[in-house]
């Protein structure tokens, strides 16, 4: 009987201390902060948190911030947060991961479309030129991520990632040289489309 409870005493206490030594090795990847390494070199802050929620979750949030109001003759004002649910298939911080994101952004941007010198005619005739037009507001974006994590050092790692998602947009479009609304709507345009809008290569660093 002594013998019995002796052998159940050991094994409660390898389990308790398994346990406390998984908690540990949780605790210490718990943080991560991040930078996007593709943005530093053309003036745009693309940073965040990730946090551990156990052996495979974590929640991530970041931000970006482009502060051009003019970038190679185009404005780029581009303001966003998101957040975001990741699921490792191996584990916390290494290897493959899916996740789901949630962004808002706030914006004032030169469509890629208006590039161009040709006319812009709208629906009561006027022409402008399409390289003098801009849109101004803001979107709200849902999207899936993928993307791949590994370990540079002990405490740095590489996250290259996308995000593929849907963009409801809502803006009003401007004539640069006048300051005039090239379109005719009264409040907000409204456009949806589905496209690429996150992704890059984050060296993230372990803060604890």
């Amino acid at each position: 009987m002594k013998y019995k409870i002796f052998i159940t005493a050991l094994a409660l206490a390898s389990v308790s201390k398994m346990t406390a030594q998984e908690q540990v090795s949780e605790k210490e990847n718990g943080l991560r902060i991040k930078a996007n390494a593709l943005f530093i070199p053309v003036g745009i802050v693309n940073a965040g948190l990730e946090y551990q929620l156990n052996s495979k979750y974590t929640l991530q949030g970041d931000v970006i911030i482009s502060p051009w109001k003019s970038f190679a003759g185009h404005e780029l004002q581009y303001y966003s947060v998101s957040a975001e649910g990741r699921y490792y298939f191996k584990e916390a911080f290494n290897g493959w991961y899916v996740g789901a994101n949630v962004a808002a952004s706030s914006f004032v941007l030169q469509k890629w479309n208006y590039w161009g010198d040709g006319d812009y005619i709208n629906d009561n005739g006027e022409v402008f030129t399409k390289s003098n037009l801009y849109q101004k507001g803001y979107s709200v974006l849902f999207g899936i991520t993928a993307g791949y994590q590994f370990r540079l050092s002990d405490r740095l790692n590489m996250d290259i990632y996308g995000t593929v998602g849907t963009s409801q947009d809502f803006y009003k479009g401007y004539d640069r040289e006048t300051g005039k609304r090239y379109d005719v709507a009264e409040g907000n345009n409204r456009s949806g489309e589905i496209l690429p809008y996150r992704g890059g290569v984050m060296i993230s660093y372990k803060l604890k």
